[in-house]
């Protein structure tokens, strides 16, 4: 394996580094193993990301929709193979462009139960207008719930050419589903992924 997992990384998220139309993602679980393969579909006018238990796409493990065709503010739905909903994830439009990242999660049952915001207002803002700066100073999110528990940090890594992530995950969270924050982070590497 080309990288090294660091201590309290639950997951490594990382771009497929050639890849002709759309984009592909490998998941890593913290001993280096493929444990997820997210294939994003080039031309697809709403976001419709499937994420296998390996490249062979033969096992579903879970599905990523957009509710809604190119949105600044867009909602994406998490759901098991069998339509099971899981939680969904909507992307701040303005704030997220203009600002600084920023994503509410919401439960099965349409409650709002935690957000994901990027680490600095100003870095967000350099990283944005100044090119260089997006690989000189890599994105950090914080998930946390609406009582402000950590749950969860997502993490780029400094790298020219593989567009890297990681996820630590703090602890289990009696409403926040572990898919949900793995989806969180495919999301983040395939939306927020496109700035860089």
């Amino acid at each position: 394996m080309a990288f090294n997992i660091e201590p309290g990384e639950s997951y490594t998220i990382r771009r497929q580094f050639f890849k002709l139309l759309g984009a592909a993602f490998h998941v890593y679980d913290p001993d280096g193993r493929l444990v997820g393969y997210c294939k994003q579909r080039a031309f697809k006018l709403k976001e419709d990301l499937r994420i296998c238990t390996d490249v062979s796409c033969a096992q579903e493990l879970m599905v990523i929709r957009a509710r809604s065709i190119i949105d600044f503010g867009a909602t994406y739905d998490v759901t098991l193979p069998t339509g099971e909903a899981l939680g969904s994830l909507r992307r701040k439009g303005l704030t997220s462009s203009f600002v600084r990242d920023e994503w509410l999660i919401f439960g099965r049952d349409g409650r709002q139960i935690g957000r994901i915001t990027e680490d600095s207002g100003t870095k967000a803002f350099l990283r944005r207008y100044i090119d260089f700066m997006n690989m000189l100073l890599p994105q950090t999110f914080h998930l946390v719930r609406e009582d402000g528990t950590p749950v969860a940090a997502y993490r780029t890594h400094f790298n020219l050419f593989v567009h890297r992530m990681s996820v630590s995950v703090f602890a289990d969270d009696p409403e926040i589903d572990d898919l949900v924050i793995l989806a969180a982070g495919c999301l983040l590497a395939a939306i927020e992924g496109r700035q860089g």
